[in-house]
């Protein structure tokens, strides 16, 4: 089911599916809530799933001024305030992790866990695999064809507006997120990294990611690129549900985890 919601004046389009806690889905840059038909399923048989498309994403249209993370998480705040009415997971691929990480520091009351994709927390230029790979990038270059057939046949902006909404979003791959090790250590939510081992970001970053946010877990996902939800979207599938449901981590040789001395 589909809907519009007015979030801070972007009518902002939504779809919700399933029974039980909340679930936010935040899918990645340049993308539609098509990209989690491996997930919808699945995850809607345990949650409530609620999947919103940000601005210049989808059906939600474009909006005057550069796309910042900043803007999308404060979307993403009154959304769960205002539609979901509450806390909720929430899972984030790509950009969508970006904005789950942001929404998990202003505002941990609304964050009860937290799954990050193939997320990164600094511009594109200091974590992607492929040095140069942003330089290479247009609007109508060929590396951005499936995501531009996407928007063109659903954005209420038309398919005109594609290379401005692009453009946008290109510029904010590499300028943004500017987040520090310290500001994601004050992330209190129980976190869970995930990526690819042959992810768009390097593992290098996805493994400071994981040491910078406390208590988090980390999940490198053999054969998999970032693209892991739909190359390997069973496992995928129940990392996320174990990672929601579970309760305090307990192992039995605990290095990362071992309680402090003297405690």
């Amino acid at each position: 089911m589909g809907d519009y919601a007015d979030l801070r004046g972007v009518s902002t389009w939504y779809e919700t599916e399933g029974t039980g806690e909340p679930l936010v889905l935040l899918h990645g840059g340049l993308c539609a809530n098509d990209t989690w038909g491996a997930q919808r399923p699945d995850l809607a048989a345990a949650f409530r799933v609620f999947l919103p498309e940000r601005r210049a994403h989808g059906h939600t249209p474009d909006v005057p001024g550069p796309l910042t993370y900043r803007d999308m998480a404060e979307d993403t705040v009154a959304f769960l305030e205002t539609v979901v009415g509450g806390p909720a997971h929430l899972v984030g691929w790509s950009d969508g992790g970006v904005v789950a990480l942001l929404v998990a520091l202003a505002r941990p009351d609304l964050v009860r866990r937290l799954v990050v994709i193939g997320a990164t927390f600094r511009p594109g230029p200091e974590c992607f695999a492929e040095p140069g790979m942003l330089d290479a990038m247009t609007p109508e270059g060929p590396d951005l064809a499936f995501f531009r057939e996407m928007y063109e046949a659903v954005s209420p902006d038309g398919p005109d507006h594609w290379p401005v909404a692009a453009a946008k979003v290109l510029d904010m791959w590499r300028t943004q997120p500017t987040l520090t090790t310290d500001e994601l250590a004050r992330i209190p939510a129980p976190a869970l990294v995930l990526a690819g081992d042959d992810d768009l970001m390097t593992l290098e970053h996805t493994c400071a990611l994981y040491r910078a946010v406390p208590g988090a877990q980390l999940c490198v996902v053999p054969g998999a690129s970032h693209l892991v939800p739909l190359e390997k979207a069973a496992l995928v599938n129940g990392l996320i549900k174990d990672h929601l449901t579970q309760g305090e981590v307990e192992t039995m040789l605990p290095v990362r985890r071992a309680p402090a001395r003297g405690e």
